[in-house]
Order: C-alpha cells, then structure tokens, then sequence
C-alpha cells in the first residue's frame, strides 16, 4: 500500500543621546563600532535568566515583529540571521542563539570538536549573539564513540560559550522520548552538561506502526509520558522544556470504505485547548518552560478571526499562577 500524500501545514495560517564614548567603553572587546543597533548598549549579552523560559524558534522573514514579545526569553534562529531582529530581542531582554549541527563520525575527533566549537563561539560573539541551541537529530547506537563523544560535544560547548561569553546559554533539541526513539543519546549525561533540553514533542508518528499513518501529530497520553521518562530516567524537570507543534498534518485518505469519490482529508493539529492540557503538566512537575517549533506557523495577519487564534496560541504558552 502507497503511502498517502501528506502535507507539513502551518495552521491557523494565514548613536544613543548622551555619552556614546563611554557607552562603547563598557561594552565587551568584541562589541565594537560594528554594533548595528542605535544603541549600542544592546549589542551586549543578556544576562538574565529568568524562572521560566518561552523558547522560540524562529525561521526568518520579518513576522517576529508580530510575536508576544512580553514572554519570549530566546530565540534561536534557524533562518538568516537577522540583525534586527537580534537588536529587538534584546531591548525586551531575550536571547537570539545559533543553530548548531554537526556531522556525528566527525565529532569523535577532538581536533574537530575543539574547531567546530571555535567557530561558533566566534560567530556569535561576531553576531553579538547569547549562546547556541545544539540540534544533532542523526542516528547513534547505544555505547557506541558517537553516543560518548556527543555528551563530550555538548560538555566543551558548553564549557567554551560559559567562558567566552557572559551569561550565556546552551540548549540541545531531544526527541519526544528518551527510549532511543529515531536516535540513542546519553540524554541523562547531555543534561547535566548543558544548561536545559529542548523536548521536541511533536512528529510522534514517525515510527508507522500500521496501515494508517493519519494520527494525532502529538497525542496527549504519548506526550506526557516522554516527560515521565526523561524524569525516570534521573533528568531534573528544571532542565526540561516542553517543546509543542505550531503546525500540523494533512493527510489524503486513499481508501473510503462508503464513499471513495471524493476526496476526504484528515488534518491533525494542536490548538489552545491541546496546548493549556500541555501546559498543565509544565506547572505541575516543574519543567523549564515551553516552546514552539515554531513560531512563524502562526497567521500574523490583519484578519480579525486569525489575530484572535494567534493571540489565544501566545496566551497558552503563559504560566498559571
């Protein structure tokens, strides 16, 4: 049986005043006259952190100027980099991080860890960036150099950027579950190296099991138990954020068993109503924070009905207090 034509949907779619010499004195060496924003006060790392974290990822284009900026803590940019983007960010006091990936058999070689590792931190002290969101989503075996030298990856990373850049943060993408679901990495060892993991739970259905691949994107039940086992398994819910889809899956169904002439659709998606279920459990086991993958999905529009679903979709994400 082929497999049913499927689409990825993004739904619900649709020179400072006063003393600039000495202002410029009091940023790090590497902030120099290159700063592109008006004040160059910005172009210093944020420092903050804050209890809980709202972490976005942004895929470039100008619609993060239509985000909820009052909750944002970081951005991590999987587009173009974007200097003004990185200038807004931080006058609301968030994080803009790289994206980083590497191939695994080439990260057993030190050499090649301590260079990869150079470059970032170089690239983002040139972009007068926050950190790096570490996103290695490639098979490893258990036990296996790879699944070692990762969790040394991630340690000297982390170790590199704390050092060289103040405040710092650095984060790496975990799949929904960590019973070598898609990949086996040290989940417990690469959560004490770094500051916290991002959960990427959605795109559960990629193990199909049976004939019917048309199902939930992030069922609840199959959600919430990923979070149980990452906890089990002696991960802290302080280092774990909760990551939710901002899009979803539209599926043509092939065969009808009562009407095959016309062509019917199955579209799997989260709403508020699934993502405040989500959000609960954040509150009530004490994870991190939350996140989206990601956050241009949403319909930044005039229309009055999409600007209602997208605020409601940002206003989930907040904590009850």
């Amino acid at each position: 049986m082929s497999l049913p034509q499927l689409g990825r949907l993004c739904l619900l779619a649709r020179p400072p005043h006063g003393v600039p010499r000495l202002a410029v004195l009091l940023l790090p060496f590497w902030a120099g006259a290159h700063c592109p924003c008006q004040d160059p006060a910005l172009c210093q790392p944020i420092t903050q952190h804050r209890d809980f974290e709202v972490f976005v990822f942004d895929v470039g284009n100008k619609t993060w100027k239509f985000y909820d900026w009052s909750q944002i803590t970081t951005v991590v940019i999987f587009g173009k980099y974007d200097p003004e983007l990185m200038c807004y960010a931080h006058s609301h006091g968030a994080r803009v991080v790289l994206k980083g990936d590497a191939p695994l058999k080439d990260i057993t070689d030190p050499i090649f860890r301590a260079s990869w590792i150079a470059q970032k931190v170089k690239l983002a002290k040139t972009q007068y960036m926050d950190g790096i969101n570490i996103d290695i989503e490639q098979e490893a075996n258990c036990l296996s150099p790879e699944y070692y030298a990762l969790t040394t990856l991630v340690k000297e990373t982390t170790d590199s950027f704390h050092r060289e850049i103040k405040g710092s943060q650095v984060t790496f993408d975990v799949t929904w579950s960590p019973k070598c679901k898609d990949r086996c990495y040290n989940y417990a060892g690469i959560a004490d190296a770094c500051d916290f993991l991002f959960v990427m739970s959605y795109d559960e259905q990629s193990q199909v099991l049976s004939e019917c691949i048309a199902a939930a994107n992030a069922p609840y039940k199959e959600t919430l138990t990923g979070y149980d086992d990452y906890i089990k398994i002696g991960i802290s819910p302080n280092k774990l954020v909760m990551g939710v889809p901002w899009y979803g899956y539209d599926y043509t169904c092939l065969n009808l068993l009562e009407d095959s002439s016309g062509h019917f659709h199955q579209v799997w998606y989260d709403n508020p109503q699934s993502i405040s279920l989500k959000a609960a459990y954040i509150q009530k086991h004490g994870l991190r924070g939350i996140g989206m993958w990601h956050a241009n999905c949403l319909d930044y529009s005039g229309d009055a009905v999409a600007k209602q679903q997208t605020e409601e979709m940002w206003k989930v994400l907040k904590p009850k207090l």
